[in-house]
């Protein structure tokens, strides 16, 4: 693997991009035992960071839901 980025630096649509390329990596290459270790540490670590902004949108929707069914009282 090359030189990443750490993975809280990222989007969370270059996260997922990084995580689907990883996907297609592990699924298609031919890779030393090495590599493959190194792209499902990678992806573990971007798949627990997408989880958890994508955690973090659908609670700041519920905020607004909530939000604005108080103001509709």
């Amino acid at each position: 693997m090359t030189e990443t980025t750490a993975v809280e630096n990222l989007t969370f649509e270059q996260a997922f991009s990084e995580l689907e390329t990883i996907v297609s990596k592990l699924e298609n290459d031919n890779l030393s035992l090495e590599e493959s270790l190194a792209y499902y540490e990678r992806g573990q670590a971007l798949s627990q960071y997408c989880a958890g902004l994508l955690e973090k949108a659908e609670l700041r929707l519920q905020e607004v839901r909530l939000s604005s069914q108080k103001t509709e009282e």
